[in-house]
């Protein structure tokens, strides 16, 4: 039975989509068949993350009725497949949401996890990746407005009876300013099962366009997503630690102005 699980948040800039595919890429390490589909078919970003710009045939194609779906799925990291939602605008004019369902269906035939990045609000795009959800984990940043926004997502994701796996709290810093976790489940009546920290990493992978997971698996964010994606499978996660005698060796060069 395919799992298929919607990610979400409320307002967009909270790294929604670099959790999404750096779970994807986490999950498909532990064996599993995975497919990440990028539903945000306004803003998409997915592709960007994985550096799978620039693809042929997208999401945008297959929903405008000029292609079909396995000509939409592309190959990434550990074997984790890959639905580009696409940039062109021209694309976008032509799309029809209604074929999205029959989209689902194909791409549940051949995954056992299928990860759909939903789009940033409430709009009809959005309420269509929560409606296809059996599950949803909600992404959010531990400010106030982040909650606020998450909230309304929850609200949303209650009505259509979808089940809420739990929170995953992102860019999490050590600063009075921000909510705990305990402030955050009270907030949304949700678990948090998950935090990621604030990791300059993030933003490295993401110039490489190669998830972090891949790129530095000893960050602290890299530990974070992989334990998350154990949890999800119920595996046991055994964190990988950072060398120390290369931080020191890498702060000291930084220090005497050595490269």
């Amino acid at each position: 039975m395919t799992r298929v699980i919607t990610i979400a948040s409320g307002k967009g800039g909270v790294g929604k989509t670099v959790v999404t595919a750096n779970l994807g890429v986490a999950l498909a390490s532990y064996g599993e068949r995975v497919i990440v589909l990028d539903a945000d078919i306004a803003m998409a970003n997915l592709e960007l993350v994985l550096g799978m710009e620039g693809k042929s045939v997208t999401l945008h194609d297959v929903l405008a009725g000029k292609a079909n779906i396995e000509d939409a799925i592309y190959d990434g990291p550990e074997g984790v497949k890959i639905v580009p939602a696409g940039i062109s605008l021209e694309g976008l004019r032509n799309v029809k949401l209604e074929r999205l369902e029959e989209v689902l269906s194909h791409l549940i035939e051949d995954a056992d996890i299928l990860l759909i990045d939903a789009p940033a609000g409430l709009e009809k795009d959005a309420i269509a990746a929560l409606a296809a959800a059996e599950e949803l984990l909600l992404v959010t940043t531990p400010e106030i407005p982040s909650i606020s926004d998450v909230l309304k997502t929850k609200i949303i994701a209650d009505k259509l009876d979808v089940k809420i796996i739990g929170v995953v709290v992102n860019r999490e810093q050590h600063d009075k300013t921000f909510l705990t976790v305990d402030e955050i489940e009270t907030i949304l009546e949700v678990p948090v099962i998950a935090v990621i920290p604030e990791d300059p990493e993030i933003s490295r992978s993401a110039a490489f366009g190669e998830p972090v997971v891949i790129k530095n698996p000893k960050s602290p964010a890299s530990n974070a997503i992989m334990k998350l994606a154990a949890d999800l499978l119920g595996r046991e996660f055994h964190p990988i630690e950072p060398d120390k005698r290369g931080i020191i060796a890498k702060l000291i060069a930084g220090l005497t102005g050595r490269r």
